[in-house]
């Protein structure tokens, strides 16, 4: 009996390699009926890359790409009507006895290295008062997302892991308090960045020895018609690193820009910057002392190459 299921696993393992791609459709009309059950079917250890293409619909579910996952590209047919949900948040008693915390609550957990999604919605809809909710959490790296929405409330996209890489391009990120949060270094590309509350856009813990962290380039920062008071962001771990540049910011941005979290100490290790940023939250003159200005020099070492290294998503 052994042998016969080594044996069907070796065949099963060889047929998805060779197939390298999967539809999901809820009305059956596809491979699988929901995204668990196509990412399930990848076998561990995978070093070929899938495509899992993900027809319009609603799929309420908690999603893992489980580590060695890996080389795995989620292909949504429609930004706007594809979209993956779950509604997890702190505080919330699972089955098993666990109280769910920030990196248990997320919709959309990426363990995996080479992940790639793309034109499909990640929300936590857990709603306004829950608490910390995350959609996406990414652990592994070289996680990239293009065109793609990561919507819910407080900490919505979490990057927890350190030393890795990632990077966002043409994304629409909303949410309310520290909604782009971690210690990863990451790339945010032409991305829109939406606040719905009077609160703080990043919370980023980067390691002290990791060069950059969070980096904006030519992004659009808007809010609702409420929202007047919003911070680019604060340090959730004392070396934080954020560097906006060529941004647009709506008139929500505070003219301080940034928030020491409570703490003076901050003041003098976390590593906030921007450059040339435009529009009515731009008061660039008004700024903490303790942020920076960069020059035309200084931009210049911001590359892709120094920030994700030979990595060229």
């Amino acid at each position: 009996m052994r042998k016969i299921f080594f044996f069907l696993s070796i065949i099963f393992s060889l047929h998805v390699s060779a197939q390298q791609k999967m539809i999901v459709a809820q009305d059956g009309t596809g491979d699988y009926k929901n995204v668990q059950e196509a990412l399930n079917a990848v076998p561990a250890g995978n070093t070929n890359p899938v495509t899992i293409f993900v027809k319009k619909g609603f799929y309420k579910e908690r999603v893992i790409v489980d580590a060695g996952k890996n080389f795995i590209n989620l292909i949504g047919e429609d930004k706007e009507n594809t979209i993956i949900s779950f509604n997890n948040h702190t505080g919330t008693k699972l089955p098993n006895g666990d109280t769910v915390n920030t990196y248990t609550s997320a919709s959309f957990f990426v363990y995996a290295d080479d992940f790639h999604a793309e034109n499909i919605s990640f929300e936590n809809n857990a709603g306004f008062n829950a608490g910390q909710a995350v959609a996406v959490r990414i652990e592994g790296t070289r996680a990239s997302f293009f065109n793609c929405k990561i919507t819910g409330f407080q900490d919505v996209l979490f990057l927890s892991g350190a030393g890795v890489k990632h990077f966002f391009k043409d994304c629409y990120i909303e949410g309310t308090t520290d909604f782009i949060f971690g210690a990863a270094t990451a790339v945010f590309q032409n991305c829109h960045i939406h606040s719905k509350k009077n609160s703080h856009v990043t919370a980023a813990s980067t390691p002290g020895n990791i060069p950059y962290g969070f980096v904006f380039f030519d992004c659009k920062l808007t809010a609702d018609s409420t929202v007047d008071k919003v911070s680019l962001g604060r340090p959730w771990r004392p070396n934080a690193s954020v560097t906006y540049i060529n941004c647009r910011m709506g008139k929500h941005i505070i003219p301080d820009g940034w928030n020491n979290w409570k703490n003076p100490a901050n003041e003098t290790t976390a590593r906030f910057a921007e450059y040339h940023s435009v529009g009515p939250g731009a008061n660039t003159a008004a700024r903490v002392q303790w942020s920076k200005q960069l020059t035309d020099d200084e931009v210049k070492k911001y590359t892709f190459e120094n920030i994700l290294g030979k990595w060229k998503p």
